[in-house]
C-alpha cells in the first residue's frame, strides 16, 4: 500500500427557489438555494467524494444514496464527519484538502474563512489544512449563466500507520 494517495471530487447542483443556500456548512444569504436529496451543500459533496476517492472507497451515491429517505434533507457536514470516519477507520489520515467553488453569483469570498472553519472543525483537521477558493466561469455554461454551482476538490491522505511510525 502506498504511503500517500490522492483523490479528486467533483459535484454540481442547480439553483432553485425555497431552499437554503448551503455552501462548506455556511448558509450564504441567497434569494436561491440549491436542489439536491441532501441539503445540496455542492462543497461538502466534492470534498467527501474526493477523500473516498483517495480510500479507494466508492464514492457518496453509494455510501449516502439518494434512494435512501434517511438522507432526505440531510445535513452534509454530519454526511462529511462519517465520511471521515470511513476514511479513518480504512487506515488513512487528512494531511491536507484544496477546494475551488465554481459560480457567478452569489459573491462568497467574505464566507471564505467561515467555510474552512467549519470543513477543518467536521473533518477534524487544523484550518491551515483546508484551502476554499471561488471563481467564476466568465458567463460560460450553467455556471455563468446563473443556473447551478458546481465545485471541486483535491484530498491528499496519508496512511495512518506510516505517519505513526516517523514519530
Amino acid at each position: 500500500m502506498s504511503r500517500f494517495r490522492v483523490g479528486i471530487g467533483y459535484d454540481v447542483h442547480r439553483f432553485v427557489h425555497g431552499r437554503d443556500f448551503i455552501l462548506g456548512g455556511v448558509k450564504i444569504p441567497s434569494e436561491l438555494g440549491l436542489d439536491g436529496h441532501s441539503d445540496a451543500d455542492v462543497l461538502a459533496h466534492a470534498l467527501m467524494d474526493a477523500l473516498l476517492g483517495a480510500a479507494r472507497s466508492q464514492d457518496i451515491g453509494y455510501h449516502f444514496p439518494d434512494s435512501d429517505t434517511a438522507y432526505k434533507g440531510a445535513s452534509s457536514m454530519i454526511l462529511l464527519e462519517r465520511t471521515v470516519d470511513i476514511v479513518r477507520h480504512q487506515g488513512w489520515r487528512i494531511v491536507d484538502a484544496d477546494c475551488v467553488i465554481l459560480l457567478e453569483a452569489p459573491k462568497v469570498s467574505e464566507y471564505r474563512d467561515e467555510m474552512r472553519r467549519e470543513l477543518a472543525l467536521r473533518m477534524g483537521v487544523s484550518i491551515d489544512q483546508i484551502g476554499v477558493k471561488a471563481t467564476t466561469t466568465e458567463r460560460l455554461g450553467f455556471v455563468g449563466r446563473g443556473e447551478g454551482v458546481a465545485a471541486q476538490a483535491v484530498v491528499l491522505l496519508e496512511s495512518a500507520s506510516a505517519a505513526e511510525g516517523e514519530k
